[in-house]
């Protein structure tokens, strides 16, 4: 017999299989003895008031053994012919998950990546804090597995569509994710584990009968009688069939060439600031009201800031328990940071970006349609080019104690930090435009009147964060997700304007290859 109950627990019965048994057998009435197995489905925490506490859904067997315990619900692929081809344009999570529905739907997906695989990625990674060399299409922000190969991992979302983010999870999970990601409220993967999940992933789509295009720049579409027939690359080589754009957030040339030929953008509200770094210990202190932190059982804190200052949101983004943060440039000329994690969350510094809301009326139109179109990227760009400068050309970021910004002084020295290719001492306050950082400093202000603590002398901004989402939306038709103006174009994802992380992307482009094999239909 089979039976879901749900357990409020402290965190060592959470963690601890026969007190949890013990729990549940007196939750149940019955027998410890009598439960044979026991498996946890849904996990959170909740440390709202002083004695934290886990909320558990767990699944028991009663009187019987089960064969089977696991949570995945395999998705089920099979081999495609060459009938009916698409290419998909970029192998960020909304292209790979974009191939995956193509094959389910019996169609042949082509990928084309501008970077290198996963692997082949790292040593340009590591080039850009040792070297201070940024591969234009091989970085954190190009390459297999897009922006969030590298990243965190953070799989949470708060699309209300239930379904397609247990599809998605599952596909993680069936391709070598933990099955934790089917459990936790906000699961995450990891950033050293992602790339295994990754390269599996690719190896469906090629054994099912598609393509995988590394080193493979897209320059032009190609356009019939307005409608999108396939695309053309930097070899001068051509790919035909309907186009799936999933390029992410920071393809500015993607936007020019798509401008160049005419396809409709508009530009979209963003936020820009930068990343902050606290002692792991003291936000772990903070949100679990205790001196001693964490404790043995519980995870690495995390948090949730928001606040609206001249109305305008201030707010945390992609915050990353034991993390570090990262140099995210995609060129020279850029500099740009971002945060991770690994599996374990077990650094000891935690990060965050803090960012302003900004929308496209804040910033004037230009004289000319590129400008008006492209000024939030233009600001962007402007942004990253300031810190760059001041940091001497390097990656060696501006930084400042977060005490220190609030009250407008420089920081006569900087606490350590987790980024690799290091820190200074800079006028953060007087690098980002006035608006932004007035707003950041009351909303630091107000993120500590509600966990007093967290303003704190020994958190460090590190700037500038800039790529939180895509400085354009590219419009489509509401029911058959294509260009507005052009058949056969379907631009998806984060870099089209229409997600916001792994799981909305992924989302996103699972529905873009809907759309497409309807249209072929």
């Amino acid at each position: 017999m089979q039976e879901t109950i749900e357990l409020r627990v402290d965190p060592r019965t959470a963690a601890e299989e026969m007190l949890l048994k013990a729990a549940a057998s007196t939750h149940m009435r019955i027998d410890a003895n009598r439960i044979k197995q026991l498996r946890i489905i849904r996990r959170s925490i909740d440390a709202r008031q002083r004695r934290v506490m886990v909320n558990l859904s767990v699944r028991l067997w009663i009187d019987e053994t089960p064969v089977d315990t696991s949570l995945i619900s395999p998705v089920s692929y099979k081999p495609v012919d060459g009938d009916r081809t698409a290419i998909v344009v970029g192998a960020g999570p909304a292209g790979l998950f974009a191939a995956l529905r193509l094959i389910e739907l019996g169609i042949r997906p082509v990928l084309i990546e501008r970077g290198k695989d996963v692997d082949s990625r790292r040593k340009d990674l590591a080039g850009i804090s040792r070297e201070n060399t940024v591969d234009p299409d091989s970085n954190y922000c190009f390459g297999e597995g897009g922006a969030g190969a590298y990243s965190d991992g953070k799989l949470y979302t708060r699309s209300k569509k239930r379904g397609p983010v247990d599809k998605i999870l599952n596909i993680f999970a069936q391709h070598g994710a933990s099955e934790d990601i089917l459990v936790d409220a906000h699961p995450h993967i990891g950033t050293d584990r992602l790339p295994a999940v990754i390269k599996a992933i690719r190896n469906t789509i090629i054994d099912c009968g598609g393509e995988v295009h590394f080193g493979t720049r897209v320059t032009g579409l190609i356009i019939e009688d307005n409608e999108v027939k396939g695309v053309r690359t930097t070899e001068g080589e051509e790919f035909h069939g309907p186009v799936i754009l999933a390029t992410g957030h920071s393809a500015r040339d993607v936007y020019r060439m798509l401008l160049d030929q005419d396809i409709t953008m508009e530009p979209k509200g963003l936020a820009i600031g930068v990343r902050l770094e606290h002692p792991q210990l003291l936000i772990d202190q903070l949100r679990y009201h205790s001196r001693d932190g964490r404790g043995k059982y519980l995870p690495a804190a995390e948090y949730t800031m928001l606040t609206r200052v001249d109305g305008r949101g201030v707010y945390s983004f992609c915050m990353c328990p034991g993390g570090f943060i990262i140099p995210a440039a995609s060129a020279d000329g850029q500099l740009v940071v971002n945060g991770m994690s690994p599996a374990s969350r077990g650094t000891r510094w935690a990060n965050s970006g803090m960012v302003v809301e900004i929308l496209p009326e804040d910033i004037p139109d230009g004289e000319t349609p590129e400008e008006t179109t492209l000024k939030m990227m233009h600001m962007q760009e402007r942004i990253e080019r300031a810190f760059w400068e001041e940091a001497g050309h390097t990656q060696n970021a501006p930084a400042q104690r977060m005490d220190d910004f609030v009250n407008s002084r420089p920081s006569s020295d900087l606490p350590s930090t987790s980024y690799p290719p290091g820190i200074h001492p800079a006028r953060i306050d007087r690098l980002l435009p006035k608006g932004i950082a007035r707003r950041l400093q009351e909303g630091f202000k107000d993120f500590d009147r509600k966990n007093r603590g967290f303003l704190s002398h020994e958190a460090v901004l590190i700037g500038a964060e800039t790529r939180t989402s895509s400085p354009v939306r590219i419009p489509r038709d509401s029911e058959t997700l294509s260009h507005i103006a052009f058949r056969g174009l379907y631009p998806c994802g984060e870099g089209a304007g229409y997600a916001g992380g792994i799981v909305s992307a992924a989302i996103d482009g699972d529905r873009a290859a809907e759309a497409l094999a309807a249209a072929f239909s």
